[in-house]
């Protein structure tokens, strides 16, 4: 029998741009069912888990509002995109036979459920995933920031960012080889150093709600269920 998760209940974090796969765009199905089962296999493990998911692979607000569209239209475009996001990984957690929810921050009750904090954390202790859309529901808010409100607000022992590489990098190790990986830092440091994990909000968010924040690779099969008992190669960021 694996042994139990370190952290009971966890927010993961995953970028729109993750849902890709090798495309430039959009949704790729079987990287959602390969995300959705390593969800699978964290949850049978004895984690309860919620989920916020970017919207960069459909629109970017900032992107949208450099090329002229109002900042807070351009905004809410990118609610909109996580919606659909949220939508496409629950339909894939739902074929690999685990409950989920999705609630928007921006009600539409026709789609999904309106956010509501009590409800949610009634969704995870019966076993259901929940992945909060639409960020925090207001503009100029990054969804790492809606990711660190929501933790929390669901009392989640931590937050799990899951990205292209298996840690925080002094640099893009893609772009510069001799980047240094870091096992561990401080919320401080990561500030600081303008490393760039997430935005100065989520850190900040963090730091005073004390939730470690775990840095790891969304690309190596079970690293989530790994990373929640404490096994898995990530950087932990967390004041020491």
């Amino acid at each position: 029998m694996p042994p139990a998760p370190k952290y009971r209940r966890v927010l993961l974090k995953v970028s729109g741009e993750a849902l890709m796969g090798e495309g430039n765009f959009g949704i790729d199905i079987a990287t959602v069912d390969r995300i959705a089962n390593d969800v699978k296999d964290a949850a049978a493990a004895g984690s309860e888990i919620c989920m916020v998911i970017g919207g960069g692979n459909i629109f970017r607000g900032l992107a949208g509002a450099a090329k002229g569209i109002e900042r807070a239209t351009a905004d809410y475009m990118g609610m909109l995109a996580t919606v659909m996001n949220a939508l496409a990984m629950q339909a894939a957690l739902e074929r690999c036979g685990l409950a989920c929810r999705v609630q928007s921050a921006i009600p539409m009750s026709s789609v999904c459920e309106p956010y509501v904090r009590r409800r949610a954390i009634r969704h995870m202790e019966k076993g259901r995933v929940v992945i909060f859309a639409a960020g925090t529901g207001n503009p100029f808010f990054t969804t790492d920031t809606a990711a660190a409100l929501r933790a929390a607000e669901m009392s989640c022992n931590a937050m799990l960012k899951a990205t292209n590489v298996d840690g925080v990098y002094s640099a893009d190790p893609k772009k510069n080889p001799a980047a240094t990986r870091y096992e561990t830092l401080t919320y401080h440091e990561v500030l600081a150093r303008d490393l760039q994990v997430m935005d100065a909000s989520a850190i900040s968010l963090s730091r005073e709600n004390g939730i470690p924040i775990l840095v790891f690779s969304l690309h190596e099969q079970g690293q989530l269920a790994k990373v929640l008992r404490g096994e898995g190669r990530a950087t932990i960021i967390e004041e020491k």
